[in-house]
């Protein structure tokens, strides 16, 4: 009895031995350096960010105590800071393996802002990297400082919304008036002011960031007053270098190819939309048959208040006359010229000499900006 109570110990004493091995080796193939030198770039390096170029960071390779591979990240934070939180943490080149890291000055304007420093500012930022193999992460004990000057802009942000006691949804944050995106950096919105404030909103719950117009430029973090009479207005804000314009829509008509001349107005429905109710549609009767052909004009004017046109009307230069099977992008409306007869829509056979509710569609819901008609 007793030999076997000593080989159960002894069994015991090499199990935990290969238990505590097998921890050693597992701790010595996660075992990995910090890195101890940054190569570029040079301490307090100034970059103007509204250049269309990136930056190169570059530093000494970490070792692994079991020589296999190490992975590298690039950490930002504000200047003073200690890395605790860092504001941004990027992948090294080639998936984390590589010892550098390209990075767009677009990104590194993103980070800027992360950082507190406005547009068309500049500001400094402190970098290290950190390596790791496993969950075992070292961070280097060098920090590197950069000087960044931004661009007069801001990071394009995945919606825009107005709002405010002058917009038409009013001071509730969640009535918010949608803007269209048009491009990768502008937004756009017809709608209407009235006396009051109003300021963007990037999203309609919790704490947006919030933007507002002053002096032709773009700002964050405040609002602005409007003091006028109602009107109508086309805000157009290009994120991307901070500007934007305002153009008022004073007045929409249908012009009547076939009579040269208007036939009625448009009258502003609210949330980018106008319309004309039961207003009477006849075509003119030609030697050929009878003529259908219309477009818009819209009477503009512009901050400084010089009052212009803009013709809107159809993409294709001649159209056929459509039914219930056209396509809805057959009353998508684009600009175009002024001429009597290019670009221009085409009635119905039904709207001939009947009386029609009108409707444009300029909102941020709308597929594209387009009309309707509809036979009373």
């Amino acid at each position: 009895m007793k030999t076997i109570y000593s080989k159960l110990m002894l069994l015991c004493i090499l199990i935990f031995a290969i238990g505590c091995q097998n921890d050693d080796d597992t701790m010595s193939h996660t075992n990995v350096s910090a890195v101890e030198q940054l190569y570029a770039p040079s301490d307090n390096t100034f970059y103007n960010l509204s250049a269309n170029s990136s930056a190169l960071f570059e530093w000494q390779a970490a070792h692994a105590e079991d020589n296999g591979v190490v992975l590298y990240e690039v950490a930002f934070d504000k200047e003073g800071g200690d890395f605790s939180n860092p504001i941004k943490v990027v992948s090294a080149d080639g998936n984390g393996y590589e010892t550098t890291l390209n990075i767009t000055f677009t990104e590194l304007n993103k980070i800027a802002e992360l950082a507190g420093i406005q547009p068309e500012e500049s500001g400094k930022l402190i970098w290290t990297v950190y390596s790791s193999k496993g969950l075992n992460v070292q961070k280097s004990n060098v920090v590197r400082t950069i000087e960044v000057q931004r661009p007069g802009g801001f990071a394009t942000p995945d919606e825009l919304y107005i709002t405010g006691t002058a917009s038409e949804g009013g001071a509730d944050l969640s009535s918010a008036v949608p803007f269209k995106k048009i491009s990768a950096s502008v937004y756009e919105i017809y709608t209407q002011l009235k006396a009051g404030e109003y300021q963007f909103a990037t999203r309609k719950t919790g704490t947006p960031e919030l933007y507002y117009l002053d002096g032709g430029k773009l700002k964050a973090d405040g609002s602005t007053t409007y003091s006028g009479n109602d009107k109508v207005v086309r805000i157009r804000v290009d994120f991307s270098n901070g500007t934007y314009t305002m153009t008022e829509i004073s007045k929409i008509e249908l012009w009547f190819a076939p009579n040269a001349k208007f036939l009625f107005e448009y009258t502003y429905a609210g949330k980018g939309t106008w319309n004309a109710l039961n207003q009477y549609i006849e075509f003119k009767q030609e030697s050929w048959g009878r003529d259908e052909r219309y477009k818009f004009k819209f009477t503009t004017v512009d901050q400084e208040g010089k009052t212009s046109e803009e013709w809107w009307g159809s993409s294709k230069a001649d159209n056929s006359r459509p039914d219930n099977n056209t396509a809805a992008s057959f009353w998508y409306m684009v600009t175009v010229d002024s001429d009597q007869w290019n670009n221009c829509f085409k009635f119905k056979a039904e709207d001939d000499m009947a009386h029609v509710n009108g409707i444009i569609d300029f909102s941020a819901t709308a597929t594209a900006y387009t009309h309707s008609f509809t036979v009373l």
